[in-house]
């Protein structure tokens, strides 16, 4: 062997075995969100051994938006570790060999100089291990610590470590993992294609997406997170930013704990809280009725236009009291506006085919409808009608442009259920509207009708706010 080598190999052997003991050696648990691993049922302390890699690939932040990502774990945010209060961990961070840059790891469970970023600089192809014991029990955000540090994190290197108490946790039923990031591309919210990073609106903190998990829907439809009623969920919530602090609400939910920034100080009957970036929380809350509970940074043009939006969709039996259907007066109403047009030289895509429309509609569907109308196009019951086989809608194609472009008020019945709200006019484009419009038209079995931009400048011409009658509003 030569010398090198020898002093290479020798140092390695120092490194893993500096801090020996006589604990047992476990491997850690590692999750992709919004998944987070069984609580910690052993009464002693451990050497825990965690394998992290990072890895830089090509994700979708947005339908039919692809950006470079540059991840722990291949997920944003990375992946959850989970360990108890007393561990001695060996961390081995990995960084994939198809890297482009060096990568490390700063933990804030850490009590170290950098949190472990000097110890665990790793080139592309290479592996470091360092070693900490977990002194104080929380919840800690790690990220990568590479200079430029903030375009490292804006890349997505970001997520979560929970320090369990040496007594555990108080027992719930679920629990989920879910983590705030904001992400500065160069071209507009939902410009297709490959976005590159905009350091220049990065250090203006002007953000393009504000996302759960990084990517809009990444706990939506299918994704949503589940429970059902009488069960306690906790939610561990982070905040990677890398400058935005964060409005975490649950419409609908009021959280039983929180753990004030994922430390021991807890407050309770809590509505709102505030996470800094780089910060955390644990929240707790028995979920008591059935329904769509949505995740929101209530900073809220966040949420309904930057992708800021989650949901938690709960089963079981209903219970009137808690919460009837008669106080639909009260109901939250999103505000409805569009997507804001910023100015840029890139041409704007036509739809030029009804496959485009429905690409189109898609998206603009996503951005400003869904949060109402629901993925599948259900609607909330006593709240937001259906568009999915509906007969309102598919009566009347032209009082639909109508009550997209100029807004509708009052009662209205849909597939034999009474809706009594507002639906705001939209500031959308002509060609906006019609996709959209051809979008919902062509999709869960409606009568596949096609709205040209023509005919919603004809309507915006001729068309009118709809007042129904009955109307209190």
């Amino acid at each position: 062997m030569k010398l090198k080598k020898l002093v290479a190999a020798i140092g390695m052997t120092f490194a893993l075995t500096a801090h020996a003991s006589d604990l047992p050696v476990i491997d850690a648990v590692l999750t992709a969100p919004p998944m987070v691993p069984p609580p910690i049922t052993r009464d002693h302390a451990a050497k825990v051994v965690v394998k992290m890699e990072t890895v830089e690939k090509v994700m979708e932040i947005a339908d039919g938006v692809e950006y470079m990502f540059w991840t722990f774990g291949g997920s944003v945010p990375g992946q959850f570790l989970r360990i108890r209060e007393g561990d001695e961990v060996e961390f081995h961070l990995s960084n994939h060999p198809s890297s482009k840059m060096p990568h490390n790891i700063d933990l804030h469970a850490v009590n170290g100089p950098g949190g472990g970023a000097a110890a665990s600089f790793t080139a592309p192809g290479h592996t470091s291990v360092f070693n900490f014991k977990a002194l104080h029990p929380g919840l800690y955000v790690y990220h990568c610590a590479t200079a430029p540090v903030g375009m490292h994190i804006a890349n997505g290197m970001y997520g979560l470590v929970l320090v369990e108490p040496k007594e555990g946790l108080p027992k719930v039923d679920k629990e989920y993992y879910v983590m705030q990031g904001d992400f500065y591309t160069q071209g507009a919210y939902g410009e297709q294609g490959f976005q590159s990073f905009d350091m220049d609106k990065a250090i203006k903190e002007d953000a393009d997406y504000v996302l759960f998990n990084g990517a809009v829907g990444a706990l939506t439809g299918d994704k949503s997170l589940t429970a059902n009623v009488g069960e306690t969920v906790r939610l561990f919530v982070g905040n990677g930013g890398p400058n935005l602090a964060s409005s975490f609400h649950v419409i609908g939910e009021i959280f039983d704990r929180v753990t004030v920034e994922g430390g021991t100080l807890e407050n309770h009957n809590v509505q709102t809280s505030l996470i800094p970036a780089g910060g955390a929380l644990m929240a707790e809350f028995k979920v008591d009725v059935p329904g769509n509970f949505i995740m929101v940074d209530h900073s809220i043009f966040r949420a309904f236009n930057k992708g800021a939006l989650g949901m938690i969709n709960v089963d079981g039996p209903e219970d009137k009291v808690i919460y009837s259907g008669k106080v639909a007066e009260n109901v939250y109403l999103p505000e409805g506006s569009a997507v804001q047009s910023i100015p840029n030289d890139r041409p704007k895509l036509v739809a030029t085919s009804k496959d485009d429309q429905m690409l189109f509609g898609k998206r603009v569907y996503e951005a400003n409808c869904q949060a109402c109308h629901q993925a599948e196009g259900n609607g909330i019951p006593g709240a937001f009608p259906p568009l999915a086989k509906s007969d309102f809608l598919n009566a009347d194609t032209t009082r639909a442009i109508d009550v997209v472009i100029h807004g509708l008020k009052g009662p209205i019945k849909v597939n034999g259920a009474t809706y009594d709200s507002i639906m705001p006019a939209m500031s959308l484009s002509d060609e906006d509207t019609a996709n959209v419009l051809t979008y919902v038209l062509n999709s869960w079995d409606n009568n596949g009708k096609v709205i040209t931009p023509k005919d919603v400048e004809q309507r915006r011409k001729d068309g009118k706010a709809i007042i129904m009658e009955g109307s209190a509003h």
